[in-house]
């Protein structure tokens, strides 16, 4: 089992990061994480029918094509999705390596309503995306600061640690359970 995450953050010390290593610590899945921070802004003149797409570009979607599930951890930022995190996902509008890939979200916020707003825009564009998007493998982590160790750059609040356990056991439950063929 190979799960491929974009994490929304690109700051050293982020909380979603931590979010996201205590997330993969859970599991014995094998974990790669794309480097979004290296993309070019989404052009879609470089992206036409036939032209070749910039190398990191064509490295993001080898990764999740080569995925057998995603994982999203993003933060909110003025009620919304973080420019580098929606620059990745418009450039894998185009391809088809999402398609029905089953994908989780995960965001953390310190705010106590958590980061609903991009949660929520997230999702959306994930099914809009086609994304086999796992319900039970989303979650809207909310005042996360004190339920870490800045330290050791991990998740210590037991109940969170729990949650994560959940989604990340849907979205590989899912990610091993065989999409029907249409008949």
């Amino acid at each position: 089992m190979k799960i491929l995450t974009l994490n929304g953050s690109l700051r050293a010390r982020s909380s979603n990061g931590t979010v996201l290593r205590s997330a993969l610590a859970l599991t014995d899945a094998t974990s790669a994480t794309a480097d979004i921070a290296a993309l070019p802004h989404f052009h879609p003149d470089q992206d036409t029918e036939g032209a070749t797409p910039p190398a990191p570009v064509a490295a993001l979607r080898h990764a999740v094509a080569d995925a057998d599930a995603v994982l999203i951890v993003s933060p909110e930022y003025a009620h919304g999705v973080p420019g580098v995190l929606k620059n990745a996902l418009d450039w894998l509008v185009s391809s088809a390596d999402l398609l029905d890939n089953p994908t989780a979200v995960l965001t953390a916020s310190p705010s106590p309503t958590g980061a609903a707003y991009a949660h929520e825009q997230l999702r959306e564009t994930l099914r809009t995306m086609s994304a086999a998007v796992i319900p039970d493998a989303c979650r809207d982590l909310t005042a996360i600061g004190p339920k870490t160790d800045p330290a050791t750059g991990t998740v210590t609040d037991p109940a969170t640690l729990q949650d994560l356990r959940t989604a990340l056991t849907a979205l590989t439950t899912a990610a091993a359970t065989p999409t029907p063929t249409p008949s």
